[in-house]
């Protein structure tokens, strides 16, 4: 049996999400969940979580997420108990993003688990992939950081604000920068 785009996508392989219609489908789906979530008044606590328990994959029961907010799949996202993320989250989940507990994202950040080719012909093909990002617990991201995909951060970690992670940041540390590297250990 062949894998399908999707299949492909999990596996962090090269898939194409531009022309799969199961893909396609999926994310116009959470993506008018997410513009259902980002148009209620901000005083509808309740009507809010439960907009984020139908976008989540995996959430634990204490958590905010601050409008706007967006992502392309919704079910590869999982947050650990006390999750705040601040206005302007955006999380590309073609594979999977896991959060630890107690993780605090200040506004505008991404977590962006798809990439594209190098080569100009293949990615003008419409394909891409997909790498995992994990995030472990006490974990701090200040305003405007970009995590890329294939990252794993570790847990008690402070990311300094407009950082870029594109590598592995081990626990115990703040790191800062663009590329973003560890400056102290904790």
């Amino acid at each position: 049996m062949s894998m399908t785009e999707k299949d492909k996508m999990l596996n962090g392989e090269i898939y194409n999400a531009n022309y799969d219609e199961e893909l396609i489908k999926e994310r116009i789906k959470v993506k008018d969940l997410c513009y259902l979530y980002n148009n209620l008044l901000p005083s509808k606590i309740e009507e809010r979580k439960e907009l984020l328990f139908k976008i989540l994959g995996k959430t634990k029961n204490n958590f905010i997420i601050e409008q706007p907010f967006n992502c392309d799949y919704g079910y590869n996202i999982e947050i650990g108990e006390n999750f705040y993320s601040n206005h302007n989250l955006i999380i590309l989940d073609g594979n999977k993003v896991k959060f630890g507990d107690n993780v605090f994202v200040g506004p505008n950040c991404g977590f962006y688990t798809a990439g594209h080719p190098l080569d100009a012909k293949t990615r003008n093909e419409g394909l891409e992939y997909a790498k995992p990002i994990t995030i472990g617990s006490n974990v701090w991201f200040g305003g405007n950081v970009v995590v890329l995909p294939g990252v794993t951060i570790g847990d008690n970690v402070v990311i300094g604000a407009g950082s870029v992670v594109n590598k592995d940041i081990p626990s115990n540390t703040v790191a800062v920068g663009n590329p973003c590297r560890v400056i102290k250990k904790l």
